[in-house]
């Protein structure tokens, strides 16, 4: 049955810098049309509070168009193109008494995230072979309510045992997943690091299937020599993780990347970004002309180690690496700013905190933070708000960069045969965070009591409204569809 076509209207949409341009959009699955309600673009500086859109909007003297089921009223929102969150950890099948693909793609839809691309290492079995990655599919293909793809991987483990890596990855690139992700250290038993050496060969095949390498970028010698001399000691605190897991660690690793792209051409990606150091390394490469990038995540962008003194957060910021320095932090805004850093994510990885994030032992405390629903909210609010980011800035580095990156199809615009992905954003008001109102499994975050400003009102997935803070969306769970991914 074909789909009916819908307005939704009276609806801003930016159109460069910090500039709007108000409209209509007609709609079914995908964006049939666009129509301006005014000439002229509107400076945000004109519309930025409550007072001044609603004196935008009372002069403008436009006809309402009438209620009904083919009607959204826009309400003179932002609309951006659906955000895009390419590293999450669902754990589907798996992990499940973490998080599962129910709970984490209805976070991603409440947050404005229409498409994931979910990790292979927290999967059971891992996605390092078409076998699995058929398991992987079967399990989630009714569970998810936002788009999503998957990672490929290359575990430590299929090496020890004697696995044909180079086939695996032939098999998995041919199936659609957007690249292979791979540590220099790890702490999964069923998900080993790999040494430098076979990161490096199975880079040249994974260039030869013209996909991304996307890399745990924390070197295993540093951070074993560092973490045994400290537990000898008694420490466990966390001055003494953090300390195993420094800015050297980062910078050794990224080292060893960069060589490896050298040697290979390979398309390399180093997720979750946390230092200076490492991110002028990357700098460095990418100005040689080296096909390299990186991701960081709103908790590298707002916290440093000073607030491992909050006992009241201290566990819950747990992550790997962990966050660094305030230089660390402006560093990595910069990064964002001038295009070394090419997209925000989550690394979103919950659990019971009860149980796994209550450890006075810091080395036992779980490493994760369930960021899906807070990081749209949270980049217009410190990047946007704060001066760091202009809107354009704001929304290419939520859903644009990803969408050009991944060669997500029909992903990551708002324009005309793009699908109707669509986030509708109130920048005029504001919310508190709080973990009660958190819609993954785990309901902890290190942002607890922080106030965003702004707010996620809808989220639209190939014209579906799958999250709405005042109605009841439209489509539920399973709705949300595989992307097969090729290579360019």
């Amino acid at each position: 049955m074909a789909s009916k076509v819908r307005i939704l209207s009276n609806v801003f949409i930016n159109t460069s810098g910090n500039k709007l341009k108000l409209n209509d959009i007609i709609f079914d699955e995908k964006i049939v049309q666009i129509i301006p309600k005014l000439n002229s673009t509107v400076n945000w500086d004109d519309i930025s509070t409550k007072e001044k859109l609603s004196g935008f909007v009372n002069g403008l003297q436009l006809k309402k168009l009438p209620a009904s089921s083919q009607v959204i009223d826009g309400e003179f929102l932002l609309a951006m193109p659906g955000g895009i969150d390419s590293h999450v950890h669902f754990n589907t099948p798996g992990f499940e008494n973490r998080d599962d693909f129910e709970h984490g793609s209805l976070a991603s839809a409440s947050g404005g995230t229409t498409t994931i691309i979910d990790m292979p290492c927290t999967s059971i079995p891992p996605v390092t072979s078409l076998e699995n990655f058929q398991i992987k599919l079967k399990a989630v293909k009714q569970r998810s309510i936002v788009d999503f793809a998957f990672w490929g991987g290359i575990s430590g483990n299929d090496f020890t045992d004697g696995k044909n890596i180079q086939n695996q990855i032939e098999e998995l690139a041919k199936v659609g997943v957007t690249g292979f992700k791979a540590y220099l250290h790890s702490g999964m038993n069923s998900f080993r690091e790999l040494t430098k050496m076979q990161m490096q060969v199975c880079a040249s095949w994974i260039a030869n299937n013209k996909k991304i390498l996307a890399v745990h970028a924390e070197d295993k010698e540093l951070i074993t020599n560092s973490m045994i001399s400290f537990q000898r000691e008694g420490r466990t605190d966390w001055r003494a993780y953090c300390q195993a897991r420094d800015e050297s660690a980062e910078a050794q690793a990224i080292t060893n990347v960069v060589d490896i792209a050298k040697k290979t051409g390979c398309k390399i990606l180093v997720v979750h970004l946390s230092s200076r150091l490492g991110l002028n390394l990357i700098r460095k490469a990418r100005k040689e002309g080296l096909d390299i990038s990186a991701e960081t995540c709103p908790h590298y962008l707002y916290f440093t180690q000073k607030d491992f003194e909050n006992r009241t957060i201290s566990n819950f910021l747990k992550t790997a690496p962990p966050v660094k320095h305030e230089a660390d932090r402006e560093a990595l805004w910069q990064g964002l700013k001038d295009g070394t850093i090419s997209f925000v994510t989550t690394d979103h990885a919950g659990c019971n905190p009860a149980k796994e994030k209550s450890s006075k032992n810091f080395w036992e405390v779980y490493v994760g933070i369930p960021g899906a629903e807070h990081r749209i909210p949270f980049l217009f609010s410190e990047g946007f708000f704060k001066g760091r980011l202009t809107m354009e800035e704001t929304i290419r580095l939520l859903s644009m960069k990803a969408a050009e990156y991944f060669n997500l199809p029909g992903k990551g615009k708002i324009e005309i045969g793009y699908d109707a992905d669509l986030s509708l954003i109130n920048l005029w008001d504001e919310e508190v965070i709080k973990a009660e109102n958190m819609h993954s499994k785990g309901k902890y975050t290190p942002f607890e009591g922080i106030t965003f400003k702004s707010i996620v009102e809808k989220t639209l997935v190939r014209g579906k409204i799958v999250a709405d803070r005042k109605n009841y969306p439209e489509a539920s769970t399973g709705y949300g569809q595989f992307i097969n991914i090729f290579g360019k």
